[in-house]
């Protein structure tokens, strides 16, 4: 299918029926032109995660200058020491310990609005990645569950950002240790339904971040838990991308979760991403999400971001 945003240069072609396009005809860079940043900007916000191939001349500055062009840059990671200020490596030689269904760092108040992924070194077989849209997940609920998450809050934490131990591997990344991920707690109170700035849309923030619903006891969290995330990753709500070497995804981390499928065995795996800083989340009756523990001002400030 070929969208109506494309341009005599420019082509999206819808890759899944509610999420994920490839764009075509775009050389990626700090150098592109207005209207081309807004095409893809719109298609992003259309279709959630979009997908550019042949992007073989991308370094990390190259990378950097691109997701510059879609707003403010986060630092690497809230608590990893990347030796980078705004790159993080994400690297496997024995599956991944990360293989879980999440939004980016929703365990800091100020959750990062854009990601955007370059394929360094792939394996000769597996390692794709799936993403799973939060905002049809929402629209396709019925009336019964709209009224139990409209108003519920959840409590989100990085004691489970690539912490959780697994069969495949001891440490979660091949250049970081489970202790470098906790080194510093964040905790954060979230809607668990979101105001997209945007587009307006209403998005589950949800995910593996996920320690608790307020006012809720554990057994119960957990069956809600696992009912809501259910539905946000049902089959026809995702795209599963295979990747190439060039290849580059961006998705719309205020509308998506992914998950990075661990099945290359110990072949190594290595992935480069920006991040373009977010905003605080607000719930459908206008309150914000609120800090527990942690200032993540050092990892994005509020006041870049333009209005």
């Amino acid at each position: 299918m070929t969208s109506t945003l494309d341009r005599a240069d420019l082509r999206v072609r819808q890759v899944g029926g509610r999420v994920g396009a490839h764009i075509e005809g775009v050389r990626l860079g700090g150098d592109l032109d207005e209207a081309t940043v807004a095409s893809v900007r719109a298609a992003l916000l259309r279709h959630k995660v979009v997908f550019f191939r042949g992007q073989d001349h991308l370094d990390d500055a190259e990378h950097q200058a691109f997701a510059a062009r879609m707003g403010p840059l986060t630092t690497a990671h809230p608590t990893v020491d990347t030796g980078s200020g705004r790159v993080l490596k994400v690297t496997a030689d024995k599956g991944m310990a990360a293989n879980a269904w999440h939004t980016d760092v929703t365990f800091v108040d100020r959750v990062p609005a854009i990601s955007v992924l370059r394929a360094v070194a792939l394996p000769p077989y597996g390692g794709s990645t799936v993403w799973a849209n939060c905002v049809a997940a929402y629209e396709a609920l019925p009336t019964s569950l709209r009224a139990l998450v409209d108003d519920l809050w959840a409590v989100h934490t990085n004691s489970y950002d690539y912490a959780q131990l697994d069969e495949e591997s001891e440490e979660p990344d091949a250049h970081y240790t489970r202790a470098d991920f906790t080194s510093q707690v964040f905790e954060t109170e979230h809607p668990v339904v979101r105001v997209h700035p945007e587009t307006g849309e209403r998005a589950f923030v949800l995910g593996h971040f996920v320690k608790g619903f307020t006012g809720l006891s554990t057994s119960e969290s957990t069956a809600i838990f696992h009912l809501l995330q259910n539905r946000i990753t049902k089959l026809e709500n995702t795209v599963r991308w295979t990747w190439e070497p060039g290849d580059v995804a961006m998705w719309d981390n205020r509308a998506t979760q992914h998950y990075a499928v661990a099945d290359f065995d110990t072949h190594y795996r290595e992935m480069r991403r920006i991040t373009v800083a977010g905003d605080v989340p607000v719930a459908i009756d206008g309150r914000r999400s609120r800090v527990v523990r942690g200032d993540a001002t050092a990892y994005s400030r509020l006041d870049e971001l333009i209005s």
